[in-house]
């Protein structure tokens, strides 16, 4: 029952207003559990979609957004589970109502280049390095950072967004209690070409953004490039601290989640919906 998916299934049948029946879960999931990267979301959004197709219960969308209040009520916030929904950034309030999210557009040939530790990252202990009172002076700070990131991000000047990336509330108390290599390792990115680097969520996973990607990874000269340079600079830090790990490089999907595969297909002899679903 702590499993996120069955929490999932279980909210959308609570929604549907219909029982839930035993269910046998088969579940493939290729995002590291407690490294800072949103697998709890990505379970949650995952069970909820899966529970309304099997129960046969539709949301409205437009004006209510009733997936994502559904997810956000069981994570508590939507940062995460805005994406896992929607695809791409997003940035999400609660109005006094409801939860609110918009889509901040993502630079053309951005990549994440991201240093996954072997060793887990519980939430709970992450969260237990840091203060528990924030000084005017860091607020400050931070609010203006995320004001700059999100406006390089709308712009695409992928050379502020080391800027952007810059935290007074987090990263130095989580660098000092449980990540030692965290600093040297955004350093060591930023001076190998990133644009930004900073730890993803409550980590351990640091992420560093390049550009210059276009087209395949076979198609493009390395030189153009800087995801290998970041990925090598990287891995040579994580090495110099003993930290165990590997570089995933891939970029922002602007899709969110959706059904692959039903039975009784949903599409019929006259009309073929995408995957034939």
């Amino acid at each position: 029952d702590s499993n996120y998916i069955v929490t999932g299934v279980k909210a959308a049948y609570e929604t549907a207003n219909k029982p839930m029946p035993p269910l046998k879960y088969h579940v493939v999931s290729r995002i590291p559990y407690a490294r800072g990267l949103g697998s709890s979301s990505a379970a949650i959004v995952a069970g909820i979609i899966a529970g309304l197709v099997l129960a046969g219960h539709r949301l409205p969308v437009w004006g209510s957004e009733s997936l994502l209040q559904i997810a956000a009520s069981i994570e508590g916030h939507p940062d995460n589970v805005a994406p896992v929904i929607y695809g791409g950034f997003q940035v999400g309030i609660h109005n006094g109502t409801r939860w609110v999210t918009e889509r901040i557009p993502s630079p053309p040939g951005m990549q994440c280049v991201m240093f996954i530790p072997d060793f887990i990252g519980k939430t709970k202990v992450a969260r237990g390095v840091l203060k528990d009172t924030i000084s005017r002076n860091d607020a400050a700070f931070n609010i203006g950072r995320v004001a700059f990131l999100i406006h390089a991000l709308c712009l695409g000047n992928l050379d502020n967004l080391k800027w952007g990336v810059q935290d007074r509330m987090h990263q130095p108390q989580r660098a000092e209690g449980l990540y030692p290599h965290l600093f040297p390792m955004i350093k060591a990115a930023e001076e190998s070409g990133a644009c930004c680097a900073f730890l993803s969520g409550a980590g351990p996973t640091v992420m560093a953004f390049t550009s210059g990607a276009s087209g395949d990874i076979f198609t493009q000269r390395e030189k153009e490039r800087t995801d290998y340079s970041v990925a090598k600079a990287m891995m040579e830090v994580a090495q110099t601290y003993g930290v165990k790990g590997r570089i995933v490089v891939t970029q922002a999907s602007q899709e969110g989640a959706r059904v692959v595969k039903v039975e009784p297909p949903f599409s019929s002899e006259f009309i073929k919906f995408r995957d034939n679903v």
